[in-house]
């Protein structure tokens, strides 16, 4: 098995073990968090239905800088969405990620903006 191939087979493992905790419904949607080396997105789903309901990546805003502050700038994006929504309260899923870094910047961001996680 190539080393490619390993940390593939890791990264999904975790983060079936991380969704095997957390389940998203039309109250308290799923917060997903999908972070590559250049971009970062977010997303609000019900998982009752099976439906996406927002969306948000740093495609989206206008801001350059720092990685860290483009990543919490789209948490600010998708908590305005979400209460345009009318959702308050979500269940962050880093997903395979460590809460750390951009990631944890995207939480941060959803909170400052009234988004309870």
């Amino acid at each position: 098995m190539s080393a490619t191939i390993k940390k593939y087979k890791n990264a999904v493992r975790r983060a079936v073990r991380t969704r095997s905790h957390i389940q998203g419904t039309a109250q308290y949607p799923r917060l997903s968090v999908k972070r590559s080396l250049r971009h970062i997105y977010v997303q609000l789903i019900n998982d009752d239905a099976g439906k996406t309901l927002a969306a948000a990546s740093d495609k989206d805003i206008e801001l350059k800088g720092k990685p860290i502050e483009i990543a919490k700038e789209v948490g600010v994006l998708i908590a305005k969405k979400a209460d345009s929504i009318g959702i308050k309260k979500a269940v962050f899923d880093r997903g395979s990620y460590r809460f750390h870094g951009r990631v944890a910047a995207v939480a941060d961001g959803a909170r400052e903006t009234g988004l309870t996680i």
